[in-house]
């Protein structure tokens, strides 16, 4: 194997291998293993081709590769609280897909998101202490998603999860609409944004945001 044979899968196929990836890993039977090989470590040398841009929260408890079975080049993960966007995540995301030719980017979010917590905290002024100017820059970032929910008359767990999925949807939509980079790929059919929630007690990911 070299790296020229490498070639980011369409997005659909992209789609359709994160789905059986995760499949695989929700019935333990990952196949990681393969993917890793000192074979295909060393066509990487030369240059990656990820099949899909992975924009995800940083939770220890949500690695993308693990969640979707995936092996060395096969995922471009930008990682942040909340699964945010700030102009520096935007920019990785924009130079994957500029420069990879990486055709799906997914936007998840997931269950009891601790960044999710601390914005509908601070909304509801029920935290504990003050915010460092840091962590008040990520829920700021959340909170245009989540502030509209509040007033729906949600019980906790139905409002930590409307919040969740808000905060994707915003998300996905900001680099839909909020980059000519990505918005003039996305123009020439060459690039998708999906938005999906992954379950901390099932392991499944729920593809819940797809383009029309």
């Amino acid at each position: 194997m070299t790296f020229a044979s490498l070639r980011p899968l369409p997005a659909a196929h992209a789609l359709t291998a994160l789905r059986n990836g995760n499949d695989r890993f929700r019935t333990h039977a990952s196949s990681i293993g393969g993917p890793t090989s000192s074979e295909r470590r060393e066509a990487l040398a030369e240059g990656q081709s990820p099949n899909a841009i992975v924009l995800s929260c940083s939770d220890s408890r949500v690695p993308s590769e693990i969640v979707f079975d995936c092996g060395l080049g096969d995922l471009f993960v930008v990682r942040v609280a909340g699964n945010v966007c700030a102009p520096s995540l935007v920019g990785s995301i924009e130079f994957a897909a500029s420069t990879f030719g990486t055709e799906l980017v997914v936007v998840m979010g997931h269950t009891n998101c601790g960044a999710i917590g601390a914005t509908l905290d601070a909304l509801t002024k029920s935290g504990r202490g003050e915010l460092s100017e840091n962590i008040r820059d990520i829920v700021e970032r959340i909170s245009p998603a989540v502030r509209p929910l509040l007033a729906r008359g949600l019980d906790p767990v139905e409002l930590m999860h409307a919040a969740t999925r808000a905060n994707v949807l915003h998300t996905a939509s900001h680099l839909r609409q909020g980059s000519r980079v990505l918005e003039r790929l996305i123009g020439q059919g060459k690039l998708m944004v999906v938005g999906a929630e992954y379950s901390l007690t099932t392991g499944a990911v729920d593809f819940f945001d797809m383009p029309v």
